[in-house]
């Protein structure tokens, strides 16, 4: 029996409703996963290396998971001191930066408010208060949210038993997964998929490998410089602003916003808030004029807007984990939107040239009909 196209379709929305369904219902468990899986990618280039130097796939696997585990831990054996004493130093702070912030703000508040009439000042108390306790329940739901879906005890143990294992397993059998998922495409449009394919990992390994580079790259610049400045804290939150630059303008924005005021608190000369200031927007101007043009390219094409957009997403359906792989997802659905419109463009529900020219050919012979009819 022959499945009619209407029953293709079906199948396909109904599979990808259970995809979603199940990624929304597994969320909480899903990081470890999702980060063996980006790693595995990233590294198969490597790995396919290895294999064209004579070494097996499994042996090739082993010796790269490896060095990458290894180099990690180093990473976190000489810095995780550093930045535990840091943010250990900055919650033992954290009383006099409030009580220095309301000694700034103080004597602004009360010369607004003498300026007012008592009534206005009541009401303005009122909504100073009532805003006060939703940010701190907005703070507080922030914390809870991040310590529920992504920062507890068991997801960050699974995230440094699991990864690896999944890791390994996926970078050792990536190729006979691709090999597999190849050969149920429908033979007649083998060639299109295979060439929307081939454009979908273009745009996802631009981004995945280029945009890391480009955080890590960004992350060790802040944190030098701002730690050489002097400031306290500046290497937690330069590694911060360099890892969250993925969402454009997100990290350098934020950082400077929380910089500028930790150097306000520490600092009495405005010099150094301008030398801070300048420290981001040269990374920026050098992410955005040098690094990205490099190593990203025009590969992912997606508008700031758009990938802002999909990170709040990302985020809003599927917590942290949805925050990691929005983009990614975003650039896969532009390259099948984009050839949709394409397809869309070479069609005759745009062009209805062939249909005006087929309705000038009827008008030209009915008219020539009644021409001849006169003649008659």
């Amino acid at each position: 029996m022959k499945m009619q196209p209407r029953t293709y379709i079906g199948i396909w929305l109904t599979g990808f409703a259970a995809i979603i369904l199940l990624l929304v219902v597994l969320s909480d468990i899903l990081l470890p996963f999702v980060a063996g899986m980006a790693v595995a990618y990233f590294l198969d280039p490597v790995a396919d290396r290895l294999q064209r130097h004579g070494l097996s796939r499994t042996l090739a696997t082993a010796v790269i998971t490896a060095a990458f585990i290894i180099v990690i831990g180093l990473i976190l054996f000489f810095l995780l001191p550093v930045l535990q004493g840091q943010v250990v130093e900055f919650l033992k702070n954290l009383p006099d930066y409030f009580q220095a912030a309301r000694g700034w703000a103080e004597p602004m508040i009360e010369r607004w408010m003498s300026e007012l009439e008592p009534e206005r000042v009541d009401r303005a108390e009122a909504v100073i208060e009532k805003f006060s306790g939703r940010a701190v329940q907005f703070v507080l739901g922030i914390l809870g949210d991040v310590w529920a879906g992504g920062m507890a005890l068991v997801n960050f143990l699974a995230l440094i038993f699991i990864t690896p294992v999944v890791t390994f397993y996926m970078l050792r059998d990536w190729d006979d997964i691709l090999s597999r998922i190849d050969k149920w495409i429908p033979r007649n449009k083998a060639v299109i998929i295979r060439e929307q394919a081939s454009l979908m990992d273009s745009a996802l390994s631009g981004f995945v490998r280029g945009t890391g580079i480009v955080c890590l790259l960004l992350a060790i610049f802040y944190g030098a410089t701002l730690s050489a400045v002097g400031l306290e804290f500046g290497l937690v939150i330069g590694i911060c602003a360099g890892l969250l630059s993925f969402v454009p303008y997100l990290g350098s924005i934020g950082g400077l916003a929380i910089c500028i005021a930790m150097a306000a608190l520490q600092f009495d000369e405005a010099w150094i808030m301008g030398v801070v200031a300048a420290i981001f927007i040269f990374g920026q101007v050098a992410s955005d004029y040098f690094l990205v043009p490099r190593l990203v390219g025009q590969r992912i094409r997606l508008h700031p807007v758009w990938i802002i957009f999909a990170v709040l997403a990302g985020g809003s359906l599927f917590g942290f984990v949805g925050m990691l792989i929005s983009v990614p997802a975003a650039a896969l659905i532009g390259v099948l939107v984009r050839f949709g419109v394409k397809n869309y463009l070479e069609s005759e529900m745009y062009d209805n040239e062939q249909e005006k020219n087929l309705s000038g050919d009827l008008g030209n012979e009915s008219l020539n009909t009644s021409e001849d009819g006169k003649n008659k």
